[in-house]
């Protein structure tokens, strides 16, 4: 079994181009996994032995250590995409998780900021240092272009285009995109363009990513989220909020100002519509509350 793990985890990152993270995650689920079809099976435990009533075993004993529903349904859906690769390799016959249905999962929606809110937060003074400006250049495009935390960190010079208020964005399955920035999120680039000039010639270093952090490297994703959470306390606001909040809130008040669903989908670069129509139901939740609060006889 662990061969048949290698030989999956190979095959998203060659032939599916996966990225590393999700390669990770895809890892530890299906870790877990053989480690309990191992258990139940014994030594001899091989793919073909895997039924569907030990999968059932395996979901009633996920439930059993309280793990949350996402979480479950995440490492079903990790067994079904193995097995069913073994299947198009000729490993299996028939896939045993075809059948499987894991919890049905809360429809959560998305958390995001107001436009006050967020207007409250660009405003902040974030000071004139270099890596203050920096701040600034991120903070208006993550709101500016709704891109994830991921495509910000790995965004290089070559990749904006200033005068035309567009950015080449490589997405999830390093798949590009054309995100669209706003006047203060060019203007605010520009600066810390220049800046970051001189701050790289101090250094002695050079290098191609957009943000940088002191040492004249890339900023990394848990740097982006420090950076956000400092400047969310100078502001006082909700300190839940996340780089990936500024995406949800991105696509919530495009769609609240009237914007085309299938335009806030490319613009976001979600492959199926039905990710993006969470963000309708923010948007008619909100009305809704307005509603309530507004209307007479509500």
């Amino acid at each position: 079994m662990e061969q048949a793990l290698a030989d999956y985890l190979r095959h998203l990152g060659i032939e599916k181009n996966a990225s590393a993270y999700t390669i990770k995650s895809y890892r530890e689920d299906l870790t877990q996994a053989l480690a309990f079809f191992h258990e139940r099976l014994g030594a001899d435990a091989t793919p073909n032995r895997i039924s569907t009533r030990i999968l059932r075993a395996y979901l009633a004993w996920l439930h059993e250590q309280d793990y949350a529903k996402t979480t479950i349904a995440r490492r079903i859906a990790s067994v079904r995409s193995w097995l069913r690769f073994l299947c198009r390799r000729g490993k299996l016959d028939t896939n045993p998780a075809e059948g499987l249905r894991g919890p049905r999962k809360d429809k959560n929606l998305p958390h995001f900021m107001t436009d006050a809110d967020i207007k409250r937060l660009l405003a902040l003074d974030v000071g004139e240092s270099p890596l203050g400006r920096r701040d600034k250049a991120m903070l208006e495009t993550l709101y500016s272009a709704g891109v994830r935390v991921g495509e910000l960190c790995s965004l290089k010079i070559d990749d904006l285009d200033l005068e035309e208020g567009i950015i080449t964005v490589r997405g999830k399955g390093k798949k590009e995109r054309l995100a669209l920035l706003g006047k203060e999120a060019r203007d605010s680039l520009q600066e810390w363009l220049e800046i970051r000039q001189a701050f790289m010639s101090g250094l002695h270093k050079s290098g191609v990513a957009v943000f940088l952090n002191k040492n004249g490297t890339a900023l990394n994703v848990r740097s982006v989220g420090r950076i956000l959470s400092k400047y969310l306390l100078q502001a006082g606001l909700d300190p839940r909020s996340t780089p990936h909040t500024l995406r949800h809130t991105f696509a919530t008040h495009l769609l609240d100002a009237g914007a085309d669903i299938r335009g806030v989908q490319e613009l976001l670069g979600h492959k199926n519509l039905a990710t993006t129509q969470i963000y309708t139901h923010v948007s008619t939740q909100r009305l809704q509350d307005s509603y309530h609060k507004a209307h007479p006889r509500a």
